[in-house]
C-alpha cells in the first residue's frame, strides 16, 4: 500500500521562513558588527580572535538550528534521506565551530592570554563537547547500521531533548560572549549607548528572537514529521513485542 503524502500544516511554512530569515539576518549582523567596530576578520593577525565568534554563531547557532528543523520541513521524503541531511548540517556546524574554537586559543597563545576562565568560556566548552557527544551518539544510533529499532525508540527521546538543550545552551553562551566583548572593549561607555553597543544588543535581541522561533517550531505537536508506512509498521511490531499486543486490537 502506498503512503500518501500529508500536507503542509497551516503557519507551517511561514515559521520556518521566518526563522530563516532572522537567521540569516543574526549571522549579517555578526558580520556587520566585526566589520564596523572589531576591525573585520582575519587568520594572521590581530583579527584572528573575530573569526571565533563569527564561526560560532554560523554553527553552533544558525546550522545548529537549522539541523533542528529538518524533521519538520522534510516531511514526506524518505526518512534516510532525511536522517543524513539532519547529520550533515550538524557535521557541519561542528567543524565551523572548531575552526572557531582553534582561532580563539590560538589568539589568546599568541597574546598571552589565559583561557577558560570566564562563565562564557565555561559554558562555550560544555556546548561544545554535548555537541560533539550527542552528534556521535546520534550518529551511531541512527544512521550506523546496527542499532535495533528498539534501541532507537528508547534513545530518540532523549536526543530529541539534549538536542534542543544544546542549542538553547550554545545561543545563551553566545549573548554571554557578546556581552562580555562589550564590557571588555567599552566599559563604563556601555552605559551613554555607544553605536556598537546599540548594534550588540540589537544582535542579542535577533539572537534570542531566532532560539525562540525555532523552539515554537519544534514544540508544536501538530508539526511533527508524521510516521511513514515503514515506520508505523516497526513501531507497531516493537509495541507488539514488549507491550504482547497484537497489531489485530490496535
Amino acid at each position: 500500500m502506498e503512503s500518501r503524502a500529508s500536507p503542509r500544516p497551516g503557519g507551517l511554512s511561514y515559521c520556518v521562513a521566518f526563522s530563516q530569515l532572522l537567521g540569516l539576518t543574526v549571522v549579517a549582523v555578526t558580520g556587520a558588527w566585526l566589520g564596523l567596530y572589531r576591525g573585520g576578520i582575519a587568520w594572521e593577525s590581530a583579527l584572528q580572535f573575530n573569526v571565533h565568534p563569527l564561526c560560532m554563531v554560523i554553527g553552533l547557532v544558525f546550522l545548529q538550528g537549522d539541523a533542528l528543523l529538518v524533521y519538520r520541513v522534510f516531511r514526506n521524503e524518505a526518512k534516510r534521506t532525511t536522517k543524513i541531511l539532519h547529520g550533515l548540517l550538524h557535521g557541519f556546524a561542528f567543524i565551523i565551530a572548531l575552526v572557531g574554537l582553534v582561532a580563539v586559543f590560538a589568539y589568546h597563545r599568541k597574546k598571552g592570554y589565559a583561557d577558560l576562565y570566564s562563565l562564557h568560556s565555561w559554558c562555550g566548552i560544555l556546548a561544545f563537547v554535548l555537541y560533539v557527544v550527542q552528534w556521535l551518539v546520534g550518529f551511531s544510533f541512527f544512521l550506523f547500521p546496527g542499532a535495533s529499532f528498539s534501541l532507537r525508540s528508547r534513545y530518540r527521546p532523549l536526543h530529541i531533548f539534549f538536542g534542543a538543550s544544546i542549542f538553547l545552551l550554545s545561543v545563551g553562551t553566545a549573548l554571554l560572549g557578546l556581552k562580555e566583548a562589550l564590557l571588555f572593549k567599552l566599559g563604563t561607555k556601555y552605559s551613554t549607548f555607544e553605536p556598537e553597543g546599540v548594534l550588540a544588543n540589537v544582535l542579542g535581541l535577533l539572537l534570542a528572537g531566532f532560539a525562540l522561533v525555532v523552539l515554537y517550531i519544534l514544540t508544536r505537536t501538530e508539526w511533527k514529521r508524521p510516521p511513514q508506512a515503514e515506520e508505523q509498521a516497526l513501531s507497531m511490531d516493537f509495541k507488539t513485542l514488549t507491550e504482547g499486543d497484537s497489531p489485530s486490537s490496535q
